[in-house]
């Protein structure tokens, strides 16, 4: 599996920007890993993940896979969206399909790019965004809601269920609420996944600074990152002008790059960790002589569950898991030196796989 995410925003808020220095980024890893653009808005990414390449040069491994990530640069979104509005209906149906979605948030002032609301704001742009999904997903359940009770009234369990899962969500979005503020049964989790509310899925902020303000923030971010607290939910500043400009260099020259700005890593390396981190998601790999790889599942996986991630026939056939720890793993220099220290594990169908656990599968069908 790999993480989609979808970014939204209002039009000059620096959308296309960020978006562009993603898939350029892409394509500068195109050298050296696997790279296909889907569609002209869809980037797909390489997951920056430099334990990857520690276990690669141990083993030897021929090629190095990395997991993968899908920023869709989602269009259309205006005042009115939610009506058709913009490209409304093309972007109400992009949106659906992702997994998490980032509000890019205008934080930076220029009097050459004009704003659409004619000011910088990016508490009031996050509202009409959120908005325009709120009364999309209104307008969505209500036009659901009279077959569901037609249903419900001959007794359809189903039915009776999901009117339950729809009250739940009309109830938040008519106080103004997203419908992921929702109090969801545990065991009703899949099911109100199924609903598609486009405010049910979980968000990250982006706060799009100017250059000088890439590394410590402004004003306007700060009130992005409050505001983000408020929800729980991740905020990450980040200079979309700056990410286009790393996104051209050679990566020996990134480090320098970076250095002079005070900036540790990229903007894209924080937005797929702080993604990572908001769907729970984790990594683990399988390394061999022939290549080295990630592999990307939700933590509270079991080992068979994650084996499927690689083949279905690993999950049906699971017999067991060889398991080294990625510091043990690279410790004993590799496999041969973890197995003689002791450090390989044999685990079973109930092991919950561990963030950077080397793992190889042994099943049979």
């Amino acid at each position: 599996m790999g993480f989609k995410c979808g970014i939204v925003g209002l039009p000059n808020v620096g959308k296309s920007t960020l978006f562009n220095a993603l898939t350029q980024t892409a394509a500068a890893q195109a050298a050296n890993y696997p790279f296909c653009t889907i569609e002209p808005n869809v980037g797909d990414v390489a997951m920056p993940e430099p334990r990857l390449d520690v276990l690669a040069k141990i083993a030897g491994s021929k090629e190095i896979i990395p997991t993968r990530m899908n920023f869709v640069d989602i269009a259309g979104l205006v005042r009115g969206a939610s009506k058709g509005e913009g490209l409304g209906n093309q972007f109400l149906a992009n949106i659906r399909e992702v997994d998490a979605v980032a509000y890019v948030l205008r934080c930076f002032e220029d009097g050459d790019v004009t704003h659409v609301e004619g000011r910088v704001d990016p508490i009031a742009d996050l509202e009409t965004v959120e908005t325009e999904l709120m009364l999309a997903d209104m307008e969505s359940l209500e036009k659901r809601t009279p077959n569901l009770e037609k249903k419900a009234r001959t007794g359809d369990k189903d039915a009776k269920e999901a009117i339950i899962l729809i009250e739940l969500a009309l109830a938040e979005l008519r106080e103004g609420r997203p419908a992921r503020r929702a109090d969801v049964p545990a065991d009703k989790r899949r099911e109100w996944r199924m609903l598609q509310l486009l405010t049910a899925k979980p968000v990250l902020y982006i706060a799009n600074v100017d250059e000088e303000s890439a590394a410590t923030g402004n004003a306007h971010s700060a009130r992005v990152e409050e505001y983000a607290k408020g929800e729980g939910a991740p905020c990450v500043v980040i200079s979309a002008k700056i990410e286009s400009e790393i996104a051209v260099l050679a990566p020996e020259e990134r480090k320098d790059y970076l250095d002079a700005l005070g900036l540790e890593e990229t903007g894209l390396t924080r937005m797929i960790h702080a993604g990572y981190t908001l769907l729970d998601l984790i990594t683990y790999f399988t390394v061999g002589p022939k290549e080295a790889r990630a592999w990307t599942i939700r933590k509270g996986w079991t080992a068979p569950r994650a084996a499927g991630v690689i083949h279905g026939d690993f999950e049906k056939g699971f017999i067991r898991a060889e398991t080294i720890a990625y510091d043990d793993f690279v410790a004993a220099n590799g496999e041969a030196g973890a197995r003689e220290a002791g450090k390989l594990r044999q685990e079973g169908k109930e092991y919950v796989v561990q963030d950077g656990d080397v793992m190889h599968f042994r099943f049979n069908v």
